[in-house]
């Protein structure tokens, strides 16, 4: 699923083509893909006509439109969902499940889902933490990009918890923006084992991992994200490259980077870790 830098690279993409645009007219061609608008299409295409979009924003990896009256347009890109900004009449794609037409005649955004994880719901915006957020993701945490993100809190956050240092990474109450790929990257840069209990992570621990995954994220996002197969693309339909820099995730059985030990995967979660043995020792049992 898209992670910070995937998102950032289609929010960029949306504020560029999409943002100080009049609705015209919303089509929805699948109603799985506003299921979570649970007053359903008719009353989602409604409100959206005749809306303007302010902004496209982004808090970890939740994105949304602001709209001009304190609504928004939060997307949910789940697995394959794609935001893609398509000169009108030009063909449909094959998953085409929503078209937004604007005002001005020109480029239509079109939400297109292969397999209809994803989708769009009208929210309120709320004030959370002095930012306007949707409703529904009030409760998400800063991500490491955020100017007003405090590393100092979210070590201590991290600190708090009695759980793995991975599943920590991935809560999105604590620090949002990272997915499993990036959290294997950047336990691996920071040389800790994703087992490691947080309770028992020193500061400068804490703040290593915080720092390796600002870092990790900031280098996908130059490279346009982290593409595996045609469903990731940026609004334009292109596919990011940082695939290609990856050191431990999906490198199972290829020498480490650094050391040369092979990669090893472990379940976790229903998917995997990758680490290298050397690098990231796993944590000794307290007996």
């Amino acid at each position: 699923m898209p992670e910070l830098p995937e998102v950032e690279v289609v929010r960029r993409g949306l504020q560029a083509h999409v943002a100080g645009r009049g609705i015209a007219r919303v089509e929805v061609l699948h109603p799985r893909a506003i299921r979570r608008h649970e007053l359903g299409p008719e009353d989602f295409t409604g409100r959206l006509a005749g809306a303007r979009v302010e902004a496209a924003r982004r808090r970890g990896k939740y994105l949304w439109l602001e709209l001009s009256d304190k609504e928004a347009i939060l997307a949910h890109l789940g697995m394959s969902g794609q935001m893609l900004v398509q000169p009108e009449g030009a063909p449909d794609e094959k998953h085409l499940r929503v078209r937004i037409r604007f005002d001005d005649g020109g480029p239509e955004l079109r939400f297109v889902d292969q397999r209809t994880f994803g989708g769009l719901a009208l929210a309120d915006l709320v004030t959370s933490d002095g930012t306007l957020l949707p409703a529904p993701i009030a409760h998400i945490a800063r991500d490491p990009m955020d100017p007003a993100f405090d590393p100092a809190e979210a070590v201590k956050a991290l600190r708090s918890r009695r759980t793995e240092i991975k599943r920590a990474l991935l809560d999105q109450t604590l620090v949002s923006g990272v997915g499993n790929i990036y959290a294997d990257e950047s336990l691996w840069r920071a040389r800790l084992h994703w087992a490691r209990p947080t309770e028992k992570l020193t500061r400068a621990q804490g703040a290593a991992v915080l720092e390796a995954a600002t870092e990790v994220m900031n280098e996908a996002l130059q490279a346009g994200g982290t593409s595996f197969d045609a469903l990731y693309v940026n609004v334009n339909g292109q596919s990011g490259y940082f695939d290609r820099s990856l050191n431990v995730y999906g490198q199972g059985d290829r020498p480490c980077r650094r050391c040369g030990t092979p990669i090893r995967r472990e379940p976790f979660m229903n998917r995997s870790s990758y680490f290298c043995p050397r690098c990231q020792p796993r944590p000794r049992r307290s007996s």
